[in-house]
């Protein structure tokens, strides 16, 4: 057969499984789908850019399918899809428009936004363009997939063991002294010896990475200078971001698989699991009149839900022009294809599902028995894998659903963020709701028999404040931003602590170091999984700009020349305090005959009432966690036992004292933890039922019994 550009190609029927690009011993068996396309065009393309056109000579149950010889790795590739275009049944078939290969294990080439990509005409949306995109759209790559590259046992850590740090693959190594300059802001960056030092010398289990899924920016902000930072705009679910990649930049198109995967081994050879934030909810091509980049022009009814009283437009419960059809075959089989991939061949370890109801929206309602949950739990490997949904999304009427999601799925709990951020800012009649909060929210997850562990617990993400900003700004400053500052949410439940943004008051510098630190001690000892975000144990900032996600510069990357050596050191103490602790690290929920372990006082030692938890006015607690009911097994299956403790939480802006209440067989009690003054005594004084203790204002303190019972209790931290 000869191709378009005149070249002679060897062509062969090949197989339509698997899909994607499947390198041979002799060539490539290339497989799409596509039902509502009449025939698929293979476009090939040498390092000049000239293209060959190959027809695709099988179509096999909607995957049209073809082997072609002497093809190997690295070669660049498209389709082009011929049938009809129809936009009023849904239809977008469009031969100008070069499509990228949905299962693509590498991309490369940028999109340049203009007339070309669009599918429709610009003068009349329901007529085909006939300008041809090639030059202005990605191609995909073949990619050997037997790259050899350095493998480390998986760490497999329990949930219930579980600190998450959220940290953006540039943004984390873009400014880090330790990192080479040629390796900052990739992959190789990130799995350098000098931020993989951080990572374990913080303490953190398992590393969550903002999208690094092949992405692209929205036409909009690149004509304001600005670019898609976060990637929350996926065009390739199968392919590795190339902007992440140090092989990339360097010439070699098609390295950032291999570049990858040797990050991930890196992070696994230091004891960090790796999990990555998956956006199956929409991708890049937008609403109706955004770009033709790839599943638009393939089968456009299959990837995505479309209007069903005008299948010109599309379904939106993601605010960003389109949703995925999970309800369709085509476009589950695409999802389970790349999760198992990232699992297997990349190594990774789980997922954050990015506002994950509109994944379970396969008939408009979110559903916990759709077919997305249902092929997950059935699946081998993807059921065994961490799996954590943003649960929320814009779908109406039913957009959150904390709590609502399957057994074996943990959740951001928004409802723990809002209730800690609005006690620590002086809100009061809150005890009650930071008592669930802390001890893994039951109301939201006991009822449907999960575990604490299915609360992903966290004050801040990336999404609004940093840390340093919740408590230095009352309002955002967006303008950065290109929107007026209308971008970005308004309810951000913070507190300047008297001045907005940066101040060296020294009475104010202090507040705000000491609002961090009992935010920061709130999550660490609560129940759950806690969730860090990049930079908040160093005290970063973004100027008050609550969603950066188009700032690409040193707004959003971690600036190591100003960290904050006291907060890290305080993060660091927390975060090892919890790991030696089981008692704050527990699987179970404490009720009924069980509520003796879990014990709640008021600050003067007598237990608390139904009139103390709905007092309007109450700000403060006690806090009794027994550790003698074994609350961990170790691996061997043996009790692990702890000491008891008591966490007095004094919400209060003035000081306030607290009485030892009499409780547990305890005889003695010593400071372990005060947020307040966090400098550890040299030698802290023993306190005994129904001595006094001042707390300072709006601070945590804990008591620790030296007490020891059994003999697998944990050392204690120093």
């Amino acid at each position: 057969m000869t191709g378009a550009g005149g070249d002679q190609v060897r062509l062969r029927p090949g197989s339509r499984f698997p899909l994607g690009a499947t390198l041979g011993p002799d060539g490539t068996n290339f497989a799409v789908s596509s039902g509502v396309a009449d025939g698929m065009l293979l476009c090939l393309f040498d390092d000049a850019g000239t293209e060959t056109r190959v027809a695709l000579p099988e179509y096999d149950a909607g995957v049209w399918h073809g082997f072609v010889e002497g093809v190997g790795a690295g070669q660049a590739y498209g389709y082009r899809a011929t049938g009809p275009w129809d936009p009023a049944r849904g239809v977008r078939c469009n031969p100008a428009k070069l499509l990228l290969d949905p299962y693509a294990r590498a991309t490369t080439g940028p999109v340049r936004f203009g007339p070309e990509v669009l599918g429709h005409d610009v003068a009349d949306p329901d007529r085909a363009s006939r300008l041809d995109s090639a030059a202005h759209v990605p191609r995909s790559l073949v990619v050997d997939p037997g790259v050899d590259v350095p493998e480390a046992p998986r760490p497999r850590h329990r949930y219930a063991d579980t600190v998450i740090y959220e940290v953006h693959v540039k943004g984390f190594t873009m400014a880090h002294p330790g990192v080479p300059r040629e390796l900052r802001g990739t992959y190789a960056g990130l799995g350098h010896d000098a931020t993989v030092a951080h990572l374990v010398g913080l303490g953190v289990t398992a590393v969550e990475l903002l999208p690094v899924h092949q992405h692209v920016p929205e036409a909009f902000l690149v004509e304001r200078g600005l670019t898609n930072y976060w990637g929350y705009n996926t065009i390739g679910f199968f392919a590795p971001h190339d902007g992440y990649s140090a092989a990339v930049r360097t010439g070699r198109p098609g390295g950032q698989v291999a570049e990858f995967r040797a990050m991930v081994a890196a992070l696994h050879a230091a004891g960090l699991e790796v999990l990555l934030d998956v956006v199956f909810n929409h991708t890049a091509e937008g609403g109706q009149v955004g770009p033709t980049l790839c599943h638009r022009g393939l089968d456009n009814p299959a990837y995505y839900r479309l209007d069903p009283d005008d299948p010109r437009c599309y379904v939106d419960t993601t605010g960003t022009g389109n949703s995925l059809n999970a309800g369709d075959p085509v476009c589950l089989q695409l999802i389970m294809d790349s999760l198992r991939y990232w699992l297997t061949d990349m190594g990774v370890d789980g997922y954050r599902f990015d506002l994950a109801p509109t994944l379970a929206r396969q008939d408009g309602g979110f559903d916990r028995m759709s077919a997305f949950f249902d092929l997950v739990a059935q699946d081998p490997v993807v059921s065994r894998a961490k799996l954590i949904a943003e649960p929320w999304d814009v779908g109406q009427p039913d957009s959150y659903d904390v709590g609502r999601f399957p057994p074996g799925w943990s959740e951001w709990n928004g409802r723990y963020r809002d209730t800690m951020r609005d006690f620590w800012r002086r809100h009061g009649g809150l005890v009650g709701e930071f008592a669930t909060r802390f001890s893994g929210s039951s109301d939201l997850y006991g009822g449907s028999r999960r575990r604490p562990t299915a609360s992903v617990n966290f004050i801040t993400v990336h999404d609004g404040f940093t840390l340093r900003d919740l408590v230095s700004y009352d309002r955002k400053h967006n303008k950065a931003n290109g929107e007026a500052n209308r971008d970005g949410t308004d309810d951000n439940r913070s507190w300047n602590c008297g001045v907005e943004g940066p101040s060296d008051d020294p009475e104010v510098v202090e507040l705000r170091a000491r609002q961090s630190r009992a935010l920061l001690a709130t999550l660490l000892l609560s129940f759950g999984v806690p969730l860090l975000p990049g930079g908040d144990e160093l005290g970063r900032s973004q100027g008050g700009n609550n969603n950066a996600y188009c700032q690409d510069n040193p707004t959003s990357w971690l600036d190591w020349s100003q960290r904050d050596d006291d907060l890290l050191a305080f993060t660091r103490r927390l975060v090892a305090f919890r790991r030696a602790h089981p008692v704050f690290r527990r699987r179970r929920f404490l009720v009924g005959i069980e509520a003796a372990e879990l014990a709640w006082f008021t600050p003067s030692a007598t237990a608390m009432t139904t009139e103390n938890w709905t007092d309007p006015n109450a700000r403060a607690l006690a806090i009794y966690l027994d550790g003698d009911d074994a609350p961990d097994l170790a691996e061997d299956g043996t009790p692990l036992l702890d000491q008891d403790f008591l966490v007095l939480v004094n919400g209060w802006w003035e000081p306030l004292e607290f009485r030892v209440p009499d409780v547990g067989e305890a005889r003695t009690w010593r400071t372990e933890l005060d947020t307040y003054d966090p400098a550890p005594a040299a030698s802290p004084p023993d306190l005994h039922a129904g001595d006094g203790l001042t707390l300072g204002p709006q601070s945590i303190v804990v008591l620790q019994s030296p007490g020891m019972v059994g003999s697998t209790r944990p050392e204690a931290v120093t």
